[in-house]
């Protein structure tokens, strides 16, 4: 029992470790090993899209959020904590970008990972981001895409087709250019 639990511990350990330092590079699909991210997006061909796992939760207004209530649309899902300066520096990008591409059949949704709520709730209220975001303070969300294409970092966005595949990946903080081009991308396959 106590190897299992270590064993379910250690990727999360690996995603909170994720938040310092910016050595560049992302793992292959399905390589749970801990790349520190440069923000670029990795975009994966349709033929070699994994599925998402179901994700659902409460979020941090109360309210519950998942994937499953966005089928047939694109879903951005961010990764972040408010304890995370790279987090903090992605925001109003991600903001923006979900902005402008909400009308188009594109959602985002955040995922709050190991974080104390009322922290987490700060940093809402000061970024105002304008999406649902998941309070996933012990990581299941995370861990769900362990064996698909795990976040690995923090921040770390994936986005998801409107097949509900894996469709790119970015370890680190986004860019605008790079996620608004992906998110197009993605949005008009």
């Amino acid at each position: 029992m106590r190897a299992k639990s270590i064993s379910l511990l250690l990727p999360l350990a690996v995603l909170v470790a994720g938040c310092a330092g910016n050595q560049g590079g992302q793992p292959q699909a399905g390589d749970t090993r801990f790349v520190a991210g440069d923000g670029k997006m990795q975009v994966f061909e349709a033929a070699e899209r994994k599925p998402a796992p179901a994700v659902e939760g409460p979020t941090l207004d109360g309210a519950t959020a998942s994937l499953a209530a966005h089928k047939g649309k694109v879903v951005v899902l961010n990764f972040w904590a408010s304890w995370c300066g790279p987090c903090r520096a992605e925001a109003p990008v991600l903001k923006e970008v979900a902005a402008k591409t909400k009308g188009s059949g594109v959602e985002f949704l955040g995922v709050d990972f190991k974080d104390r709520q009322a922290d987490a709730l700060a940093f809402e209220r000061t970024e105002q981001t304008g999406y649902p975001h998941l309070f996933d303070q012990p990581g299941k969300v995370a861990l769900a895409f362990q064996g698909t294409v795990p976040p690995a970092a923090i921040p770390s966005t994936l986005i998801i087709d409107k097949q509900g595949r894996i469709a790119a990946r970015a370890l680190g903080a986004v860019k605008y250019t790079d996620l608004m081009n992906t998110v197009t991308k993605v949005r008009d396959e």
